[in-house]
This record gives structure tokens, sequence and C-alpha cells, in this order.
């Protein structure tokens, strides 16, 4: 008894202590000070956007660009988060994570969007494009357009094309220089009906493998070789396992810029105006550093000793766009007449 006694009075002598020197009992109740940066945290919209190659690439360089564009132009309301490298999602499983609304936005090689929309299909034709400028010409006018409308149907939007650039191809066997010097070789390829059709028309097998798990194949020699751009092939080191390398320009690689349509739709329209104008600022940026890139990097694989760079002559890549002349054949039926059209104009176009 006495011990609560005790107690009661200490609690008590506690509280008129507390109240002679000054504390205020008011402040338990009274409202918190208004911050404004626990507002900002609340009104942010975060853009997580998701891609798998190096930060030192074309479309990296070009992701860093458009999200530094629109954080300043939004004054911080829109922060666009990228994670390179696939540190996210693979390209097998980004387009899936983009559709469900697990990421707001990714940059897939348009390869890998054929299987579901095979009119994408046209992108990957053999020799299609001979110079940038017939890419700039498809990527940015009635072909580009009426791909990207098709993607309307499963809730996603497309906002632009990136570009990349040509492709070569690297192996561990020997120099590609003659269509027959592909003969039972095995390639890494993206999952694209065109490119399996055309290293099959070329006497080798493929493995449709993830971009990120590329190097390790190459490594082990489950795959001989694989075809990319410089950039692709010098950043992510896919050379060092390899002894040969073609500059064939057989193919384009560039990438769809997408984002859910779901959330599209709930921004402000002068948000949308802000993504719309960074996204083809960023487009017009990458269109010359792509190119200014790949040089760059072609240049530095020339100074890898192990690396022995061959380069096609016209009378070969003659060679290489007979042996696959059967393509187009096969992709217009899937694709239709009108799109072929505009390939084989641009082609005269430009003289392929």
């Amino acid at each position: 008894m006495r011990t609560v006694i005790t107690i009661t009075l200490f609690i008590i002598t506690g509280i008129f202590t507390a109240l002679f020197f000054g504390f205020d009992l008011s402040e338990a109740s009274r409202t918190l000070e208004y911050d404004d940066e626990q507002e900002g945290i609340q009104d942010e919209l975060i853009i997580q956007f998701s891609h798998v190659v190096a930060e030192n690439t074309p479309k990296g360089m070009a992701a860093r660009r458009f999200a530094s564009l629109v954080e300043s132009r939004t004054d911080g309301e829109i922060k666009v988060q990228v994670h390179s490298n696939g540190t996210l999602y693979n390209d097998q499983q980004e387009y899936q994570a983009l559709k469900e609304g697990r990421v707001e936005m990714i940059a897939p090689a348009t390869s890998n969007l054929t299987e579901r929309f095979p009119k994408w299909q046209v992108l990957d034709l053999p020799f299609a494009f001979p110079s940038h400028q017939a890419v700039e010409e498809v990527y940015e006018g009635a072909i580009g357009e009426t791909l990207l409308q098709d993607l309307e149907q499963e809730g996603i939007k497309g906002l632009t094309f990136w570009y990349n650039g040509y492709k070569q191809v690297t192996n561990n066997s020997r120099p590609i220089i003659y269509p027959n010097d592909f003969d039972r070789l095995h390639f890494r390829i993206m999952p694209s009906p065109v490119i399996e059709a055309q290293f099959e028309q070329l006497g080798a097998s493929t493995s449709v493998l993830p971009f990120n798990k590329t190097y390790r194949n190459l490594e082990v020699g489950f795959v001989n070789g694989q075809e990319n751009t410089a950039s692709n092939i010098y950043s992510k080191k896919l050379y060092q396992d390899q002894s040969y390398m073609t500059i064939s320009n057989h193919g384009y690689l560039g990438y769809a810029v997408l984002i859910n349509q779901e959330f599209w739709d709930s921004l402000s329209k002068e948000h949308k105006q802000i993504i719309e104008s960074s996204m083809a600022e960023t487009t017009s940026w990458i269109r010359r550093h792509a190119i200014e890139l790949n040089d760059e990097h072609t240049r530095r694989l020339r100074q890898q000793e192990n690396l022995q760079i061959d380069y096609l002559t016209q009378a070969q890549r003659e060679a290489w766009k007979r042996r696959l002349t059967s393509i187009y054949d096969d992709v217009e039926a899937v694709v239709g007449e009108n799109l072929m059209r505009e390939i084989y104009d641009l082609q005269d176009k430009y003289g392929n």
C-alpha cells in the first residue's frame, strides 16, 4: 500500500513540476505545422521505366534523357525511375509486366513484339532499310503509325520508336563472309519468326534467349554466335568469347517506346503534353546520337586483339540478299500487300 502511495505522489509531483517550468500541455493537441515536402511526396507521380540494355547504349542514354526532361518540365511532379540492364524484368517478361500495370513504360526491341503483333515482322526483313533515312521514314511515317495502332487492342499506347542501329554478326568458329559460312552454326536470336527464318535459310540453327543471358550462353558455348548492334556488342562485352565479327548491316535494331494505356488515361492533359514533347525531343536526339555511338563502339571493337572484323563487299551483300529473298514472299502473306509495297518503295527511293 505504501508503494502505491509513493508512486502516485511521484507522478503528481512530476506533473506540477512540468507546469511550473512552463511545459505547455496544449502541444499534444495542436495541429502539426504544414510540411510542403510531405505534400510533394503525396502528389508526386512515379513512372517506372524498365529496359534491358546497358546505360551507355542508345536506348539507355535516351531513357535517362527523357526522364530528366520530364522531371524538369513538370517541376518534379513526375519522376521517371529508369531501371536498366533488366534489373526489373528481362525482355521476355517486360511486355506482360507493362500490360498488367507492374511498370508504366518499357522500350522493347521491335522484334520482341512480332509474335503478338504479326505485322511487326516487316521491320525484321533482312536488308529492308538501305539507309538511316529510310529507317527514319519507316519509324516516323505511315508504317510506324500503322504498327503503333496495333497495340491499342491490348491496352498499350505506343509513344514513338527509338533508334539503335544496324545489326552485325559475331561467332566463335570462323569468319562469316558468304551465306554458306553460316552452315551448322548455332545463334542466339530474338523471338521473331522472320529472324528465325533468316538463319534457317542460311543453314544455321537458333535458340531464343533473353538478351541478358546472351553473354553467359556465349561464354559456355551453348551458342556459337549472335547478331546485334555494335553498341550492344561492346557495352555487354558480347565480343569477349567471340573470335569473328562481320559488319553486315543485314537488319536494323530499334525499339518501340510503350506506356500502359490505363496509366496514360489517368494523366492530366498538361502532363500528357509534357511527356509527348519530351519524348519527341528525346527521339530527335537519339536519332542523331545512335549513329555516332555505334560508330564509336565499332572503333573500340576494332581495337580488341581477339576479334577479327570483316566487312562485306557489295558482291557479298548481294549473295546474302539472294539467299534470303524468299523470306519477303512469306512475310507479305502475313503483313499484307500495302505494308510490303511501302517497303519496296522505300528501297527504290534509297537505292537498295
